[in-house]
């Protein structure tokens, strides 16, 4: 069968000290005095991908749909974007920024759902911009087939 282990509270490489180690950078981040910033939406078919920057574009913060807990397909729902986008607000505001530019990036299914989140959590938005990548000529054709 196997020996069983035994996980004592707090290992050096356990969840809790990781999150604890998270806490302490973000309030370290909020004693600089930001409340403007740029959110970066990143939403592809498989994950949901959050990122708080400052207007330099210095990443403050971010947050993924594996970070808050999800695996696998459940990964790339709505339910998870939104999830993801309720975290990021929640640490945004322990930051202090307030108003912020957002940039949408992707195709992913969590677009929209993490937007909303994002907005009915009382964040303040500047603008809105989409900045996904379109191709404009398309890959180059297979070449033509000689019998």
């Amino acid at each position: 069968m196997g020996k069983k282990r035994i996980i004592t509270k707090a290992e050096p490489g356990s969840v809790q000290a990781d999150t604890k180690k998270q806490e302490a950078a973000i309030l370290k981040k909020a004693d600089l005095g930001i409340d403007e910033g740029k959110i970066y939406i990143n939403s592809t078919y498989n994950n949901t991908i959050i990122t708080l920057t400052d207007l330099n574009g210095n990443v403050l913060t971010g947050v993924s749909a594996g970070n808050v807990g999800f695996k696998g397909t459940k990964k790339s729902t709505p339910f998870a974007a939104s999830k993801v986008a309720e975290a990021l607000a929640n640490r945004a505001k322990k930051i202090g920024v307030i108003k912020v530019w957002v940039i949408i990036k992707g195709i992913g299914a969590g677009r929209e759902s993490a937007l909303r989140s994002l907005a009915g959590r009382g964040l303040e938005f500047l603008s809105i911009k989409d900045a996904t990548p379109v191709p404009h000529n398309g890959c180059r054709p297979k070449k033509i087939r000689r019998v």
